[in-house]
């Protein structure tokens, strides 16, 4: 009884392969008859049956399928063009079918290197393979452009991903045309487009991929590094992930201090973190770097003053006007520092018991207000509206505190009447 059942086992696996080969025989009728939709369909269930008894020639075939049909129609639309005949082309029919021929050849590579029976290897379909499918890798280029103009942004991220890795692929070993990178005039270009759409996916671990790729040519570095960072800031979650993508900026800025790109991402890094002492530390770095970098002053300065340290505030400050003597941000906060320092010294100073000054002491507080507003008045002339900084409330506070009553009533119009 045994017996008859496995037996029976036995020749219902025999059935079930036989009828996998027969499908493989179907689809190649169907192909030379150049039905070639129908052939893959009919095809489809043999490659990823366990009953198939040669999937590298399954996978062949798919190739040939898709490749037949890639030439069809490109020949067809060669012959229109001759004749000047305007018919519709089935541009998407032609690259889908180029991209799943390449990856049917890649995948009947994966199966021709097994070994057989016996226990050997004997690669079958590689060099044919390698040959014809030179023209089809070159063709994702377009398919990967037309997906990406008709909005179909995984279709064209999948192409162009397949011209770029491909060269890698064992299908393509020892064969020089491909294999050899440096010779791809392309690869450059087609991974930072790759790049680009996989970060607009929010796929930002491909999108660092080719990114890195694209950066390897110095004509697409700083564009491609600029993939590459966003997609770094995009998954920034924990410290460690900021402290990478901080580094990479500072590398990326070391080596190309003339992108100014660079500078500005670590000073949004740094004003948005909030942290003062990280953000002191880094424009002194900047400063070692590049003396002239008004930025990095004005930053120290910035930092100085939220101290309260008015003093090495207004100095940093100098430091950027005398590299910039336009720069009103600076200007305006040099003054602000000074009324900042004059009311720090009068509290200091005032009597206990009356809040009056001396004449000494209040010629003091005099001398830097004096000095304030030497820089606010110089503020309000490159600024008359007001556009980048608002004087009017500091000037009053100062006109006033001198005795200048005129000039602290005008000031005081423009401050209610911008309330």
């Amino acid at each position: 009884m045994k017996k008859l059942m496995i037996m029976a086992l036995m020749a219902g696996a025999a059935t079930t392969a036989f009828a996998q080969d027969a499908v493989v025989k179907e689809a190649k009728k169907l192909q030379s008859k150049g039905d070639f939709d129908a052939a893959a369909q009919m095809l489809a269930p043999a490659l990823t049956s366990s009953e198939t008894t040669d999937k590298a020639a399954a996978w062949n075939l798919q190739a040939d399928i898709m490749f037949a049909k890639f030439s069809a129609i490109q020949e067809e639309n060669l012959k229109n063009q001759v004749a000047q005949k305007k018919v519709a082309f089935d541009t998407l029919g032609m690259n889908n079918a180029c991209y799943e021929a390449l990856k049917a050849a890649i995948e009947c590579d994966k199966y021709d290197v097994q070994p057989n029976e016996k226990g050997k290897v004997k690669i079958r379909y590689r060099q044919g393979n390698q040959q014809r499918m030179m023209n089809v890798r070159l063709n994702l280029i377009n398919a990967g452009l037309f997906d990406y103009n008709h909005k179909n942004l995984d279709g064209a991220l999948a192409k162009w991903s397949l011209y770029i890795d491909s060269p890698e692929n064992p299908l393509f070993t020892g064969f020089a045309d491909v294999a050899d990178l440096s010779k791809d005039q392309y690869r450059s270009e087609i991974a930072y487009y790759a790049g680009l759409v996989a970060y607009q996916k929010k796929d930002y671990a491909t999108a660092e991929k080719y990114a890195h790729i694209a950066a390897q040519d110095p004509k697409k570095a700083a564009e491609a590094n600029e993939i590459l960072l966003f997609s770094k800031k995009e998954t920034m979650k924990t410290a460690e992930d900021s402290l990478a993508y901080v580094n990479t900026v500072k590398d990326l800025h070391k080596a190309n201090p003339e992108e100014e790109r660079y500078f500005n991402l670590l000073m949004e890094f740094y004003t948005r973190s909030n942290n003062q002492k990280a953000l002191a530390a880094w424009a002194e770095e900047e400063i070692a770097l590049n003396a002239e970098n008004k930025m990095a002053w004005a930053l120290k300065g910035e930092v100085q003053m939220n101290e309260r340290d008015w003093d090495n505030a207004v100095e940093s400050y100098k430091k950027a006007i005398e590299i910039d003597p336009t720069f009103i941000q600076c200007i305006f906060n040099a003054g602000v520092c000074l009324n900042g320092k004059a009311i720090d010294l009068k509290d200091k100073l005032a009597d206990k018991n009356t809040g009056g000054l001396t004449k000494a002491n209040a010629d003091k507080v005099k001398a830097i207000l004096t000095d304030a507003l030497s820089f606010l008045e110089r503020a309000k002339e490159l600024d008359p509206d007001r556009e980048k900084v608002n004087w009017a409330y500091p000037l009053y506070q100062i006109y006033y505190s001198l005795g200048n009553k005129a000039k602290s009533d005008e000031m005081e119009a423009l401050v209610n009447a911008g309330r």
